[in-house]
């Protein structure tokens, strides 16, 4: 990639696009009676996803961009699970009827902070109030460094099949300088236990762009990583945004990589885990072959919401917990963050969506456009537009953003097709942001583009 490409576009704060419009553009006028409304129309027996978020951690890592709180005492715990079980019934009876589960996704913070018994409760909860198949997947984010042998018995015995390990670096230098000390040996410790308790897909996330982070070490971690052949990887930029996420500030800025190192680093990684026998999917994921994100990325159906790549079919997404965006064919719909106050409408028998954004016909098209872009480098934006209702000059004529993109070459339009180029792939992000009618209007920082 040439230099002054990133100079020019790698520096950008661009939206990472797990969902359009993004979260900035969410208005608290949308609130618990649009959702009540939403889910009623959404769940008449079509498969919906579940995501669960468990706001907690034991430490803060310092370059979390996620929503959750440091807890030593179990007792906020307890209280959050149980909220979160009426939560469920809530929703369940909102919707009217049997729902159909596909897909159950943990997050958090650290979902594996429950006891073993309180996991097993709440997926008592989940099945109790809604329809799980033989097949329903459930995925679960964990942090090796906490994970006993007694959750892991547990997440088999609940029909785990799926997992996400922070990794982010094996680098010593690097782990201390973002506040997360983790050895390989717990990483390895914790893919041989799970393994064994019947998961069969293993994603590990990585980080490039981090403090006292180099190219050296962004391939030692890669390396070191790849012996223990997870499935799947996500290797993410580091996004400093210590204006919104004030643990951040404890991060020295001046030991983090520009614009042009973040890139090689990027570069060096996707190069170890192609060579290793890894197909790189989309923007930042990486899969073996025969694993089932591969196979969508090669017919053209892979998805991206919240989680990322994804082979999540389901149009409707419910969230649950503090701070959860439910995405339904209407719309987005999300929960209180702060804990207390997501607690307080609970209790009261109300939902808890605290804001929201309800699409339009064009907020659909542009999603379609952006999404496709997004997975496949490229989109066959005439025939969007056509099925759409749209002539395709609607999103193409006076659109000074995408003029430079492809005179800079980062993209190439003919016949109705736009594609990114192979070479300048990291650059994605910049092209969709150019059908982003609201890009640059929300007053939002996002992170870099490389």
């Amino acid at each position: 990639m040439s230099n002054a490409l990133v100079a020019k576009y790698g520096e950008a704060r661009l939206p990472r696009y797990t969902s359009y419009p993004t979260a900035p553009a969410f208005a608290a006028s949308v609130g618990p009676e649009d959702y009540s409304q939403a889910l009623a129309a959404a769940t008449a027996g079509a498969p919906v996803s579940l995501y669960l978020h468990m706001p907690f951690c034991r430490s803060m890592c310092w370059y979390c961009g996620c929503h959750t709180t440091i807890t030593r005492h179990d007792g906020p715990i307890l209280d959050y699970l149980d909220v979160m079980s009426r939560e469920i019934e809530l929703v369940a009876k909102e919707a009217h009827g049997e729902i159909p589960v596909k897909n159950v996704h943990f997050g958090g913070g650290t979902p594996t902070i429950m006891k073993p018994h309180e996991f097993s409760a709440l997926m008592k909860t989940l099945r109790t109030s809604f329809a799980f198949a033989r097949d329903t997947s459930v995925a679960v984010e964990i942090d090796p460094r906490t994970l006993a042998g007694e959750m892991m018995i547990a997440l088999g015995e609940n029909g785990v099949d799926r997992v996400s390990l922070g990794v982010q670096s094996f680098d010593p230098v690097v782990q201390k300088a973002i506040n997360r000390i983790q050895t390989f040996g717990q990483t390895e410790a914790a893919v041989a236990g799970l393994r064994s308790r019947g998961v069969s897909s293993t994603n590990f996330d990585l980080i490039y762009g981090l403090p006292f982070q180099t190219v050296g070490s962004c391939v030692e971690t890669v390396r070191m990583a790849i012996d223990l052949r997870p499935e799947r990887f996500a290797v993410f930029g580091y996004a400093h945004v210590p204006a919104f996420k004030k643990h951040q500030r404890l991060i020295d800025e001046s030991a983090l990589p520009g614009a042009a190192e973040r890139n090689e680093q990027a570069e060096a990684i996707a190069e170890e885990l192609v060579s290793a026998g890894y197909i790189r999917i989309g923007l930042d994921h990486f899969a073996l072959p025969d694993d089932e994100l591969a196979l969508a990325a090669r017919s053209g159906t892979l998805r991206r919401n919240f989680q990322g790549y994804t082979t999540d079919e389901c149009e409707t997404l419910i969230g649950l917990g503090a701070s959860s965006i439910g995405r339904l064919p209407s719309g987005y719909y999300q929960n209180h963050v702060a804990i207390g106050r997501y607690a307080e409408m609970v209790s009261l028998g109300l939902l808890p969506t605290a804001k929201g954004y309800l699409l339009t016909r064009e907020d659909k098209l542009r999603a379609k456009v952006i999404e496709r872009l997004m997975c496949d480098f490229e989109v066959d934006i005439a025939g969007l537009c056509r099925e759409a209702g749209y002539d395709a000059g609607f999103l193409l004529e006076r659109n000074p953003r995408f003029d430079d993109l492809v005179a800079d070459g980062v993209a190439a339009i003919a016949g109705g097709r736009i594609t990114v180029s192979k070479d300048l792939r990291f650059m994605v992000r910049a092209v969709a942001a150019a059908f982003d009618a609201y890009f640059g209007a929300l007053g939002r920082t996002h992170s870099k583009a490389a």
